[in-house]
């Protein structure tokens, strides 16, 4: 209906989303990244192999894509932490501004030492 507000109008539906599509997106690739690590112990060419697939360009983006969820999900749970246990009110809309500044700067550090 027009002029009702609902839960998604808040600003910080965003950093909810945010939080949970990465930690569902986190939680479906670590089953993959472990059977790729067990590849080290069962079968050391198939692992070459991977590794070299690894290597290429659109791999490594979406490698900083990973390195961002980790990041953003790591930082919106201290964001819900701090909600939990400390007296805020006003500056909670720029927390999680930062938190997603910081999960940038985190990945794109990642991303830059693995090019």
């Amino acid at each position: 209906m027009k002029g009702m507000k609902t839960h998604r109008d808040h600003p910080l539906w965003l950093a909810y989303a945010l939080h949970r599509f990465s930690g569902l997106a986190l939680a479906i690739f670590l089953p993959a990244h472990l059977y790729v690590l067990s590849l080290a112990l069962t079968d050391p060419a198939r692992l070459d192999g991977f590794l070299h697939w690894a290597d290429l360009p659109l791999v490594k983006l979406a490698e900083f894509g990973l390195v961002f969820l980790l990041a953003a999900h790591m930082l919106g749970g201290l964001r819900l932490l701090a909600l939990e246990f400390l007296p805020w009110s006003g500056p909670q809309k720029s927390l999680a501004a930062s938190v997603l500044a910081g999960a940038f700067l985190i990945s794109g550090l990642f991303f830059l030492r693995a090019i």
